[in-house]
């Protein structure tokens, strides 16, 4: 499609005017404008990063505007992407909106819309009296030059835009609008409507005449035809037959279609078997197979150079692929294609598409890139024997007095790029000196919680901890050995902090699936995230699969796995990309793919704000050991 809106923005202000087609939304015109607008001013600020704040002003200059060159294009839009070509006169930009989605023909479109954007310019300079156009100027104009807009929106020709520029300071709005069409049509040499009106009135009332006429031939027409081809067509029958009668047809004998052929009737033998004669030599022939096969050619294998694997380069996936070693006859066939099983191998099994007897592996999944998923399985089993409590609290070799830390954990659902729901939940750990060095004594003391605004209820143990309103805890227990979840909490969804945004943008084109995930950290974070996991749950198995920046595929889960050491908390947003073809069509429905995060955090702050205070300001009874957050359910679909 070609021009879907003009406007006409200046410099410094708000636009002055905006002109779309009837079926285009003006709320996506705006978007697109807008988005121009802040495109123009973000790039100019990014040529004065030194700059004052007191010269803000000079920030909208045309000569600090990166786009203040006679004309150009640009395209803006996030989700919805549009094409701006834009023209600047003085300080007022002419700006013509075309989408940018369709790569049919996307020159085609620039040049019709820069073809509606001069024809602005020159409505634009007409109503200014020149090129120097200021809004004001605009202003006196505006009905004069919202109607010509309108028309140039909608196509006009070379003649026609003659007539309203030279019409468009007169005192009349409708000789400038009607009487263009008249000026167009002299300049072509046609004639006006009211010349040539009877003709169109002419031929429908001939169309609605033969419409209802009858083409029939009355009967007596048709009898004295009759007539006169027997009498003319009769001698020269005569002639050519003469006195005898013509010979009458046999009629045609039907004939059964399921019947057989003479040659089947006639000869059964010849037909069917084709009049073989035996051979003696054939017995000759079954009993030695040398002599059957003697006529059979052998099929050469092919040279060693095409045996050996090929170099792949491919971001995330280098590595040598095939190569088979015929010489050794007595190799089985899995070991023959060991390659393939590599951990950059692709993970085929050329065993499953011939029938022989596979190796029987043990654990099938620990095989290929499954084996780099699970390099980290023995820490869990090792941590396996203690208490959950236990790997989150660790206790210090020299305790004195007792130790209290927070540990939360955010959960988060995202749908696009809009969160769709966020919860936050925390739990107070106690731990207490050990029976041997509290020599029978209870751990008794208060503290006091601060910065829980926030929070939107709590579960207290009443046999460990007990309130004393205004944020005051007092703990009196027993010495144990397990830490001791003293208080459970959760907060309102506007209070939960996010320490990472996400969006998940999924592209189902034919066969073919690309994902991207982009990722960006919440500037307000004490101190960045490291150690973060992101994993795609895919659809199906791939065949072929190609990411940036490099992954790890788990086979056995349809896992893939991206690991990012460190997360700036301010830069640009990070982007996670896979591209795979997949059995199911675009046509047949969406295939489901879900993103997740695992990441954890341990050091002084809590994600929430919670702080833990003595309960009078003097020396704490307590010690406050490194608080934990981490993800639970974060995810994006």
């Amino acid at each position: 499609m070609a021009c879907l809106a003009i406007s006409l923005q200046p410099v410094n202000g708000p636009d002055i005017l905006l002109q779309t087609r009837s079926w285009f939304p003006v709320s996506r015109a705006l978007a697109a404008v807008s988005a121009f607008r802040l495109a123009r001013l973000s790039l100019a600020r990014g040529k004065q990063p030194h700059a004052s704040p007191s010269s803000s002003a000079s920030l909208d200059a045309i000569g600090d505007d990166p786009l203040a060159t006679g004309s150009g294009q640009l395209v803006v839009g996030v989700e919805s992407q549009y094409r701006v070509v834009y023209r600047l006169v003085n300080s007022i930009y002419v700006l013509g909106v075309t989408t940018a989605s369709d790569h049919a023909a996307p020159a085609v479109h620039a040049f019709a819309v820069a073809d509606a954007v001069n024809q602005a310019v020159s409505v634009l300079v007409a109503a200014c009296r020149g090129v120097d156009a200021t809004p004001d100027k605009v202003h006196r104009k505006y009905p004069e030059v919202y109607l010509a807009l309108d028309l140039v929106l909608h196509g006009v020709g070379s003649v026609r835009l003659s007539q309203i520029l030279a019409t468009i300071h007169g005192d009349n709005l409708a000789r400038m609008v009607n009487s263009s069409p008249d000026a167009e049509a002299r300049a072509r040499g046609a004639d006006s409507w009211p010349v040539v009106e009877h003709l169109a009135q002419d031929r429908h009332a001939a169309r609605d005449g033969f419409a209802g006429a009858s083409f029939e031939l009355p009967q007596e027409t048709l009898s004295a035809g009759d007539e006169f081809s027997a009498s003319s067509l009769a001698p020269a029958a005569a002639a050519a037959t003469g006195d005898e009668p013509p010979p009458e047809e046999a009629p045609p004998i039907e004939k059964d279609p399921f019947a057989a052929s003479d040659m089947v009737a006639s000869k059964p033998e010849e037909a069917l078997v084709g009049a073989f004669k035996k051979n003696k030599e054939t017995a000759l022939v079954v009993a030695d197979p040398a002599a059957a096969l003697a006529g059979l050619e052998v099929t050469t294998l092919p040279p060693a150079e095409a045996t050996k694997p090929t170099f792949i380069g491919v971001e995330g996936f280098e590595g040598d692929y095939g190569g088979i070693e015929f010489g050794n006859e007595e190799a089985s066939l899995a070991e023959a294609f060991e390659g393939f099983n590599a951990p950059f191998g692709g993970g085929l099994d050329a065993s499953e598409f011939v029938t022989t007897t596979k190796k029987d592996h043990k654990d099938k999944t620990l095989t290929g890139l499954e084996i780099l998923a699970m390099s980290g399985g023995q820490a869990p089993n090792a941590a396996s024997s203690g208490s959950q409590l236990d790997s989150l609290v660790t206790p210090s070799k020299d305790m004195t007095v007792p130790e209290l830390c927070i540990v939360e954990e955010i959960n988060a659902e995202f749908k696009e790029s809009v969160l769709a729901r966020v919860g936050l939940k925390g739990t107070i750990i106690l731990r207490t000196l050990p029976p041997k060095k509290a020599a029978g004594r209870e751990t008794e003391f208060s503290f006091r919680l601060e910065g829980t605004s926030g929070m939107k209820r709590a579960a207290l143990q009443s046999t460990v901890l007990s309130s004393l309103e205004n944020g005051l805890f007092h703990v009196k227990t027993p010495s144990k050995e397990e830490p001791i979840p003293i208080m459970k909490y959760s907060f309102l969804p506007k209070h939960s902090p996010l320490p990472l945004r996400l969006r998940l943008v999924k592209r189902h084109s034919g066969t073919l699936l690309s994902l991207m995930i982009h990722y960006a950290s919440n500037p307000m974070l004490p101190q960045p995230l490291s150690n973060v996991t992101f994993i795609v749950k895919l659809p199906v198995d791939p065949t072929l699969l190609n990411v940036s920046p490099k992954a790890v595929l788990n086979r056995a889960e349809r896992e893939l796995r991206w690991h990012i050491s460190d997360i700036p908390l301010k830069g640009p947003a990070g982007r996670l990309r896979a591209r795979m073809p997949v059995d199911q069509d675009s046509k047949d429905g969406e295939l489901e793919v879900v993103g997740m995060v695992k990441f954890a955090y341990q050091g002084p702050f809590t994600l929430s704000g919670i702080k833990l205070c003595p309960a009078i300001n003097s020396t704490a009874q307590f010690n406050e050991v490194g608080h934990t957050f981490s993800s639970g359910s974060y995810r994006c679909i």
